[in-house]
């Protein structure tokens, strides 16, 4: 396989856009989960019941290392440097975490790192260089009209949640009954999944946690009850369903309440559970999850972006690797045997 790199840096994009945006979808929405819409008010963090033993947070990072042309001529076909219908692909790292904060501590229990080459072209392969070596996925566009970049993305994105599953799964160690290296006592754990649940609700006892609001749900009514939450409330359960299913409320963080949303996070748990146990982990949402927010001076996503989070990703992201020397290695596996 011939293939060059783009010398455009990924972290400004490409030197040719070849993406779009990316369309809304809209979601039916069931408000009577908990309570009949006319008597939603915000509701009140209650002491009641065990808090779990261990808390478990997942996250995930993703990098694009290099925008790559894979040449659609066999090896030998032509001049040098000649590419006819030459299609872009993506080389990206990708690694997923779990941390676990009980009675030892925050501690990472486990990750996975995993290097790929996402491409259209039926002939792409592996990419071996020598800082490692990217593995090849191919990639299909899927529905007409999809950008080639949309749909890369989309299968890293696949491709990291999938990891992000084996993660929690390595970490909770559900089959022998420990969390890790930790026994589970008689509370049990709870899984929060840093960003939407979808793909990764089957997981036991876990909750997905969305930071930012790129829509609105709920009718415009209980939506502005939304801003009025004080720090620690959250307002009653709700069933979403769009691709897929799940129940969700919104909950606002401590924090300085600087505009009407600020602080607010979404969360989400499976639509299959019954409503005693989604109200039992919307009370405890509203217990454990504020005792890890930011600070703005700490976090530029505060109070959102929780600490323990923000400390994997950080770690996640020095696992990754020198993304200058990755870019080196790739631009040297590029060359044509003959130049180097």
């Amino acid at each position: 396989m011939r293939f060059s790199v783009d010398g455009w840096d990924p972290g400004y994009g490409a030197s040719v856009e070849l993406d779009g945006d990316l369309g809304e979808s809209t979601a039916k929405i069931e408000t009577g989960v908990e309570v009949p819409a006319d008597r939603w008010r915000p509701v009140d963090p209650v002491a009641d019941g065990l808090l779990p033993d261990a808390l478990l947070f997942v996250d995930g990072v993703r990098r694009v290392e290099a925008r790559v042309w894979i040449d659609g001529a066999a090896a030998g076909d032509g001049p040098p440097g000649w590419a006819p219908d030459a299609t872009e692909a993506l080389c990206a790292s990708y690694a997923a975490g779990v941390v676990c904060c009980c009675a030892a501590g925050a501690h990472i229990v486990a990750a996975e790192l995993r290097r790929g080459l996402f491409s259209v072209a039926p002939h792409a392969s592996d990419i071996q260089t020598r800082a490692g070596g990217y593995r090849a996925n191919l990639v299909t566009q899927g529905k007409s009209g999809v950008p080639v970049m949309t749909a890369l993305s989309q299968s890293l994105q696949r491709r990291l949640a999938e990891v992000e599953v084996i993660t929690a799964t390595e970490a909770r160690g559900a089959a022998d009954g420990h969390v890790g290296r930790h026994a589970r006592g008689e509370a049990g754990d709870l899984l929060i999944v840093d960003g939407p649940l979808h793909g990764r609700q089957h997981l036991p006892r876990a909750l997905g946690y969305i930071k930012s609001h790129r829509t609105t749900y709920l009718p415009p009514e209980l939506n502005a009850m939304v801003g009025t939450l004080a720090p620690g409330q959250r307002t009653p359960a709700f069933l979403m369903g769009t691709s897929w299913d799940r129940h969700s409320w919104y909950l606002r963080l401590p924090g300085p309440a600087v505009s009407p949303w600020a602080g607010v996070v979404r969360v989400e748990c499976p639509a299959d559970v019954p409503v005693t146990e989604v109200t039992r982990l919307g009370g405890l949402s509203q217990r454990v999850l504020g005792r890890f927010a930011s600070v703005a001076y700490k976090d530029s996503r505060a109070p959102q972006n929780l600490y323990p989070i923000a400390g994997l990703e950080r770690e996640l992201r020095r696992r990754l690797g020198d993304p200058q020397l990755l870019y080196r290695a790739l631009r040297e596996a590029a060359r044509p045997a003959a130049a180097q």
